[in-house]
């Protein structure tokens, strides 16, 4: 049973993600800092890899679109959205 508030749809919230982007004119762009960050935690034996749409939360957020607590919010919402589309 899906739990109420969430989208129907599998790809709706990486869809408002793209559009707040679109509307923005905000573009991903990794820093020196995001390639030390990732080389860091890949050799920790903690690999993490973001897709595009994390990785435009991220933008979005240094971008002062979002704030803190909605980016997380987003990134969870659209996270449990895509495991309950596999």
């Amino acid at each position: 049973m899906r739990a109420q508030g969430f989208a129907a749809k599998p790809r709706y919230t990486a869809g408002v993600i793209e559009r707040l982007a679109a509307t923005n004119n905000i573009a991903v762009v990794v820093t020196s800092n995001d390639v030390f960050a990732h080389h860091v935690t890949r050799l920790s034996s903690d690999d993490v890899n973001f897709d595009p749409i994390e990785n435009t939360i991220v933008a979005l957020q240094r971008a002062g679109i979002l704030n803190r607590v909605q980016a997380v919010r987003l990134q969870a919402r659209y996270l449990r959205e895509r495991r309950s589309d596999v």
